[in-house]
């Protein structure tokens, strides 16, 4: 009996935990007791946030969440023969660059560092590898605030009790293009698409009334019919919820691939999906 106390005591405790990627939660400007740190964030400015650079809520003030491990390893390969890393490639090992913080901290030093702000964005890594955790510290954050809450999601996971608590699903799958043949040797542990798990997502924001996208990584034009053949078999999407964005991690690889991605969204009534936060700061992580 006392074996078994001691077991959900533990369990309970690794519940509470999240495991963060270095960047953690950005930028801030504040400990969690509410006390200036010694340096300024990567953004350069005295006071904590930063905007959205992506999506339908390009441009509001928010701030991140950016947990460790992913069940997806992307290495894209262009056109033009060139490889590319995810953007966030830092963010995929949990053991390496990471560190843990009880949820109840993080919802500390969240509210400490967002007199302005109202939008979080928790981002990865993978967030539904962490649901558990997450549902905790989302819970924390409605409660203490009315919080808008957006999670960025390769949709190949789901979890009910965390996607009740959440606002707004970026949702990115990804195509094969993601799949560079030149990492073949490194599989992927996870479903690069998976269409049931993206209807639930959808199904569940039209039925609550909140708001979804679809965006997707444009590199060459056989992305375009592999968009297309997810789409049909996908439900009560309409053309604006899709978002089409120019692979790169630097604004001159952005800017190679804008005008084919912008000629493919006027082509099929999708978005163009912009990358406003390397405009503003360039390839800079904790902005």
């Amino acid at each position: 009996m006392e074996n078994s106390r001691l077991v959900g005591k533990i369990n309970k405790r690794l519940t509470f935990m999240l495991h963060l990627a270095k960047d953690g939660i950005f930028p801030i400007v504040k400990d969690a007791a509410g006390h200036p740190l010694s340096s300024l964030p990567a953004s350069g400015f005295p006071f904590a946030g930063t905007i959205q650079g992506e999506g339908k809520l390009c441009g509001i003030p928010s701030l991140f969440v950016r947990v460790a491990g992913c069940n997806l390893h992307c290495h894209w390969s262009t056109s033009e023969g060139k490889l590319t890393e995810c953007d966030t490639a830092y963010a995929a090992y949990r053991l390496q660059n990471t560190f843990s913080l009880e949820t109840e901290e993080i919802c500390r030093l969240i509210r400490a560092n967002t007199e302005n702000l109202d939008h979080i964005v928790i981002t990865g890594g993978e967030p539904f590898l962490q649901a558990d955790a997450l549902t905790n510290l989302c819970k924390a954050l409605k409660q203490s605030r009315k919080y808008h809450l957006t999670i960025e999601t390769n949709a190949t996971l789901y979890d009910k009790d965390l996607v009740e608590q959440i606002d707004f699903f970026s949702l990115s799958p990804k195509l094969s293009s993601s799949q560079s043949p030149a990492f073949s040797g490194k599989q992927k542990s996870g479903v690069p698409l998976n269409p049931l798990c993206i209807q639930q997502f959808i199904d569940h924001a039209r039925s609550n009334e909140k708001d979804f996208q679809l965006k997707f990584v444009y590199t060459a034009t056989k992305d375009i019919q592999e968009i297309k053949t997810l789409l049909s078999s996908l439900k009560k999407w309409h053309k604006s919820d899709i978002l089409l964005m120019p692979l790169g991690t630097t604004p001159t690889e952005v800017q190679a691939h804008s005008r084919e991605t912008l000629r493919h969204c006027l082509q099929n009534g999708w978005r163009y999906c912009d990358r406003l936060h390397l405009t503003l700061f360039g390839p800079k992580e904790g902005v």
